[in-house]
């Protein structure tokens, strides 16, 4: 199971999949320093282990390198969720645990997305 991200980790991803341009290790590190003080040195090493988890791309340009989200925040999510349901032992036990904790939006949301992508089985 992929273990969900750590706090710079999910920082640095929430950016890069906001800006939605590749960005370079010097552009984020100006992004987090309007926050907070950070070294260089710090956000290329969350940013090189996040490539090597594979949620990163990047390419070389000059002497150092543009990265870019190779997932989008919610394809990543879907890949976490369907982790956790695979690893849970009893998967229809936890889906119903899951639902009955849905808010009003989410069962909303839920209805919507199986009306524009039915389960497999049940498309027309």
């Amino acid at each position: 199971m992929k273990r969900p991200l750590g706090e710079l980790e999910s920082t640095i991803m929430n950016r890069m999949w906001s800006s939605r341009r590749p960005a370079s290790v010097r552009d984020v590190l100006e992004d987090l320093r309007r926050e907070r003080e950070i070294a260089y040195t710090t956000v290329m090493t969350v940013m090189d282990k996040l490539h090597t988890k594979g949620l990163l791309k990047r390419e070389p340009v000059g002497r150092a390198y543009v990265y870019e989200p190779i997932f989008t925040k919610e394809a990543y999510t879907a890949e976490l969720m369907r982790d956790a349901l695979a690893t849970s032992g009893n998967q229809a036990a936890t889906l119903v645990h899951f639902l009955e904790r849905l808010t009003p939006e989410e069962a909303t949301a839920l209805e919507a997305a199986l009306q524009v992508y039915p389960p497999k089985g049940r498309r027309a």
